[in-house]
């Protein structure tokens, strides 16, 4: 049936209240639920803002009323009525649960076939489904709530970047390959055969260009892409808030950032964050918590256990020292409750981050239970329940290895345990800055030195002597904004000379004539007077995620890629078609 201007909404369901009683009204949507009691029909209507109950009885034009007896489960309507009071009829649950439209004139704009699944929130729905169906699964009343609120987030972000004084500029989604870091998405050229764009990781140098141009506060929703292998917080295409300030410390970016993560949360939650949020050090964040995004609503800290135990006969923690790692430990704080099957699968947990074991002890009452403590003398016994406070009701869970093995899993394990317990408050907000990082960081396996976070980062000024001595051990202007355990955003302060961007490029091990080759835009216009500059990008989709208290970022994109980087619903990535590919000069070659 055609839809006439008479047709056209008045207002949004949830719009309507006890205020409207008495006008006439007309609402869009899709029939949530019809209910036909034979005298009284009643059609739940939704649109993207929720549903408004529909009412129909034997007073009603009989040409209307039949027309809502035919109306079935995500049929497309457009109604006109009066809105009137339900009366003792009240629904709680609904906004809009105290008012109804009786309605005088009705079309069904579209039939719908039987859905492959209900669309309620209250179902447990198969990924794949969902997926396969992803517009379906939109129109479940969460889902659209999700992407609104992604909608208002977005708004947020740039209104208050704006009134900071940013100016939004696009960058290009066309540009050179990158030689480091995670896959490019390689585009060819058509026009330039043999040559290739790349779909950018981050638009990085471009907002480095715009401050060397004299934009002095950047800001863009950047789509950026990545072929990598997918968690449920990547995705191969995903959405930064992008910024970049120049004439600007550490201190003024974070101050910006902290400033805007207050004015988001106190306009989407309702929720006044604290004046300052914590700094820490990634060096004292690794020693105190394993992580270079600490999680810290609850406490299990590590604590260093090695010179406790250098002289031990304990072949397990006496071999890890001797190979330069460490023995560290955390003390769990009401673990002695974790049956030995419990205790099984933290060993077993640990082992997926490289550990090769765990060592454990419990104490219930005056009883200590123990996987070591038979390998070890009282004194050295002791002086580890000691410096751990070992208490009743106390699980002392210890790893040793290779100090990265041992910071990883023990990292990890102390969330473990807090999530077991039920120790993560999804209402308690615990924004941290990291700063400090190190600058490079060496590859035993490739046996060079790779940059912590990107070749595009100043090095602190007191550390530059170590340029010669002791590169691994020079810290970078580079700072994480973390929130209960997850990055929500990182950036840093760049380089701004090009003897400091050569300096950082022979480190990484790239030569002058491939920096001119890769770079070479970029070493050129390092020498027309540079600003110091720094910048920051959060990633929005965990942002809004961490937001809304959701695990995984698929739930507020529209339409997110499964775990192979594949789209169900469109059946993407295909097959070219071959006069694409002979035009492109391509040709497929299968693999064995």
């Amino acid at each position: 049936m055609s839809f006439t201007n008479s047709d056209k909404r008045t207002h949004y369901c949830t719009s309507l209240t006890e205020a409207d009683i008495g006008k006439r009204v007309t609402v869009n949507g899709w029939c949530a639920k019809q209910r036909n009691l034979g005298t009284l029909i009643f059609i739940d209507l939704r649109d993207r803002t929720g549903i408004i109950q529909l009412a129909f009885d034997e007073k009603s034009d009989r040409a209307v009323f039949e027309t809502a007896a035919s109306v079935r489960t995500e049929y497309v309507l457009t109604a006109t009525g009066v809105v009137r009071s339900r009366g003792a009829d009240v629904n709680e649950n609904r906004e809009t649960g105290r008012i109804e439209i009786y309605v005088d004139e009705m079309k069904i704009l579209c039939t719908s076939e039987t859905t492959p699944f209900e669309i309620v929130d209250d179902k447990n729905i198969r990924n794949d489904l969902r997926m396969q169906y992803r517009y379906l699964d939109l129109r479940r009343p969460t889902m659209t709530k999700n992407i609104i609120a992604r909608s208002e987030i977005t708004r947020l972000t740039i209104e208050y970047f704006m009134q900071n004084g940013f100016l939004y500029i696009e960058t290009p989604d066309l540009i050179r390959p990158t030689p480091e870091g995670a896959r490019d998405y390689l585009v060819p050229s058509r026009v330039n055969p043999g040559n290739f764009y790349a779909l950018p990781q981050s638009p990085q140098l471009y907002k480095q260009l715009l401050m060397y141009a004299g934009f002095d506060r950047y800001l863009q929703i950047a789509r950026c892409f990545r072929d990598e292998d997918l968690r449920a917080d990547r995705q191969p295409e995903f959405t930064q808030i992008d910024l970049e300030m120049s004439f600007s410390t550490e201190d003024d970016i974070m101050d910006v950032n902290e400033g805007f993560i207050r004015y988001l949360y106190k306009n989407m939650l309702g929720v006044e964050l604290g004046p300052k949020f914590r700094r820490m050090t990634w060096r004292e964040a690794m020693e105190r918590f394993g992580s270079d995004k600490p999680d810290l609503r609850f406490g299990f800290e590590l604590v260093n256990l090695t010179d406790e135990l250098k002289d031990c006969d304990f072949r397990v923690f006496a071999g890890a020292i001797a190979d330069g790692g460490s023995v560290r430990a955390i003390n769990v704080k009401g673990g002695a409750k974790f049956t030995r099957r419990e205790i099984d699968s933290l060993v077993d947990f640990v082992k997926s981050y490289k550990a090769k074991g765990l060592a454990w002890a419990k104490k219930t009452g005056t009883d200590i239970s123990s996987s070591y403590a038979k390998f070890l003398t009282d004194g050295e016994n002791a002086a580890i329940y000691d410096k751990m406070g070992f208490e009743d009701g106390d699980l002392i869970l210890i790893v040793a290895d290779k100090n990265a093995v041992v910071f990883d899993s023990l990292g990890a394990l102390r969330r473990e345990c807090a999530k077991r317990l039920g120790l993560l408050d999804p209402k308690e907000f615990c924004f941290l800055w990291i700063t400090e990082f190190p600058l490079f960081e060496y590859s035993e396996e490739d046996g060079r030195f790779y940059a912590m976070h990107h070749p595009f980062t100043a090095p602190m000024e007191e550390d530059i002597p170590l340029f010669d001595t002791d590169p691994g051990a020079m810290r970078a202007r580079a700072y994480d904004i973390v929130l209960n355990g997850v990055e929500l955003g990182g950036g840093s302060i760049r380089i701004s000379t090009p003897e400091m961007q050569k300096l950082v490029f022979s480190k990484l091990g790239i030569t002058e004539e491939e920096a001119n080759a890769k770079f070479g835009f970029l070493m050129e216009a390092l020498k027309y007077g540079i600003p110091p500059h720094g910048g920051l990008a959060f990633g929005l989709d965990r942002l809004v995620a961490l937001t809304l208290g959701y695990d995984d970022i698929r739930d507020i994109i529209a339409f997110p890629k499964a775990q192979n980087a594949s789209e169900p619903m469109s059946k993407c990535p295909a097959p070219a078609d071959k006069t694409a590919l002979d035009e492109l000069g391509l040709k497929i070659i299968e693999k064995e």
